[in-house]
């Protein structure tokens, strides 16, 4: 990855990677005060055991660095025991770093908050502490042949816009040189790892969010996307809805359409199965359909399940959908959804024809009408409309949709607006 430009150069994996986001069974991420080994080498004994290949951990930013200058020892040696003991059971680390926000509860160091209330993303000292912090934890890791890279921090746009009750607001341009700033002291740490950050969809559909699909698109090794269809999905479709089902693979079409390297690698980095949406008995075969028409999608690196244990019920104050994502019980038990991923790990992927239909997604330059492409709106319904007619639909830019070249290198062959559609 080049300090100029901060794309990256990754590589689409040759077969799709399964994983899953690791949640301890023990403690959730509070794991981290009173962390236990051999607590997290049974649970990686059990995702190990499904057949995939990687996990992502969420270090917790206060638990790691309470004060700017205090990155402690202790806690970055646990993270690299935790990092060698998924090598042995054969299972790749991305590791998050600025946790931030996990599950509805906000995770923040006391040096950004209250009496020393300061912007996360503008302010020189905040910002000096997280290149160090970032840097710190990849530096670390810089030689464990099964570390994949760092990604800054899970969802880190909802710091920056409503419906978070206390943003810290900035504009496209601070945003974007937030990003190349953390994003460069993730490649000092550990040079040539595949570095990346990852936003909720309101980088896609809200026209406020300064976290813009251009920079998920363009800045680090790879995209990320997070398929939630609690955003509006599942409740405009419903549970057996093609919109809802093809979610994910609408937002990888979507990344790819802001892409600038039409052959940009995405990795589906969240996806669950949110109850009472997706109920119980519906889970198994939601996470069949969602995989599927993902992996149906090109340059896909890897598909990582949210998450990988429930939430214990002794835990309090999560959202009720929050105990229930897991691929295993909290005891260990495989679930339903587990055993689908697991199926769909040990299947053979062959490489997706090309998408010769696609749609304009005319939203600006600036995306400040990118509500169109979210649940309801018009790029999103045409896709979902055609998705259910069969047709496997990408998407594209206006700005490029008369790009003879460039179609021709996506394998478009014909362009629709979302007016033909509907």
């Amino acid at each position: 990855m080049t300090s100029d430009d901060l794309s990256g150069a990754a590589p689409a994996a040759a077969t799709p990677r399964f994983g899953a986001n690791y949640t301890p069974s023990e403690g959730w991420f509070h794991h981290w005060l009173d962390f236990d080994l051999d607590s997290v080498r049974r649970d990686l004994d059990a995702i190990a055991s499904l057949g995939l290949d990687h996990i992502r951990v969420f270090p917790i930013w206060p638990y790691f660095q309470p004060n700017r200058t205090l990155i402690r020892p202790r806690a970055v040696e646990q993270l690299v025991a935790l990092a060698d003991a998924a090598a042995e059971r054969g299972l790749d680390v991305n590791v998050d770093g600025l946790q931030g926000h996990l599950s509805s509860f906000d995770f923040l160091p006391a040096w950004t908050q209250t009496w020393h209330r300061r912007n996360l993303f503008t302010d020189p000292d905040v910002v000096s502490g997280q290149r160090e912090y970032l840097r710190t934890l990849a530096a670390a890791l810089a030689d464990r042949p099964n570390f994949i890279g760092m990604t800054i921090g899970n969802e880190i746009n909802q710091f920056a816009a409503g419906p978070h009750p206390d943003p810290d607001r900035i504009t496209q341009e601070q945003a974007e040189a937030w990003l190349r700033q953390v994003l460069a002291a993730c490649e000092e740490g550990a040079p040539g790892r595949l570095h990346l950050h990852a936003e909720y969809d309101a980088a896609w559909y809200q026209d406020d969010q300064p976290f813009t699909p251009a920079q998920a698109a363009r800045l680090g090794s790879v995209t990320a996307v997070h398929s939630w269809v609690f955003n509006g999905t599942a409740q405009r479709h419903g549970r057996d809805g093609v919109a809802t089902g093809q979610h994910a693979a609408y937002l990888i079409e979507l990344s790819k359409a802001w892409a600038l390297d039409p052959h940009r690698p995405v990795w589906l980095q969240e996806v669950g199965a949110p109850a009472p949406l997706i109920p119980a008995a519906d889970a198994a075969a939601f996470t069949e359909t969602t995989v599927a028409a993902a992996l149906d999608c090109a340059d896909v690196w890897g598909v990582t399940w949210w998450c990988s244990h429930d939430v214990s019920r002794s835990l309090a104050d999560f959202p009720e959908l929050e105990y229930s994502l897991g691929l295993l019980t909290n005891e260990g038990r495989v679930k339903p959804a587990g055993a689908a991923l697991a199926r769909l790990a040990k299947e053979r992927w062959e490489a997706p024809a090309a998408r010769t239909t696609a749609v304009v997604v005319d939203v600006g330059a600036d995306a400040g009408r990118r509500a169109r492409c979210g649940p309801g709106g018009d790029v999103f319904e045409a896709f979902a409309r055609l998705a259910g007619q069969g047709v496997r639909p990408a998407l594209v830019l206006a700005e490029r949709a008369a790009d003879a070249g460039y179609l021709a290198e996506r394998g478009i062959t014909e362009v629709v607006h979302p007016s033909d559609v509907l």
